[in-house]
């Protein structure tokens, strides 16, 4: 995992994002400023201690955590929620526990991160360039 700490990755292609929000109740006017943006995400770590930053023109969030313990987020929709991140290799697999359970996988690799969000049936799948 060391090999991806720091690196930055921006949006570069987006399949059935605007399904999988409507399918956590995110409402027409987040969902279209949603879509409309093209995000860059970076991982760090400080000890055992990762953060994961999302930043566009629209909002900035950042969620730390350490591997497999329970911690509370604010997602970028303003659902509180209970989240848990696991690694597997080159894999972040982050189960989101609330009202609409959710699991986002982040499989990172050279030059790009390959992000797979789902909720129920829907699935969505983000791919991040490295940069």
């Amino acid at each position: 995992m060391s090999a991806f700490v720091g690196k930055k990755y921006k949006l570069d292609k987006s399949e059935g994002f605007d399904e999988y929000m409507k399918e956590l109740g995110v409402g027409m006017v987040l969902r279209k400023m949603g879509n409309s943006v093209s995000p860059t995400v970076e991982l760090t770590q400080d000890g055992d201690t990762y953060t994961f930053t999302t930043t566009s023109t629209f909002k900035t969030s950042a969620i730390s955590f350490k591997l497999g313990e329970e911690f509370d987020e604010e997602t970028l929709d303003g659902r509180k929620v209970k989240s848990i991140i696991t690694l597997d290799g080159n894999k972040l697999t982050q189960e989101q526990k609330g009202d609409k359970p959710s699991t986002i996988v982040r499989e990172f690799n050279d030059s790009e991160l390959i992000t797979t969000l789902t909720i129920g049936n829907v699935k969505s799948v983000r791919v991040y360039k490295s940069v």
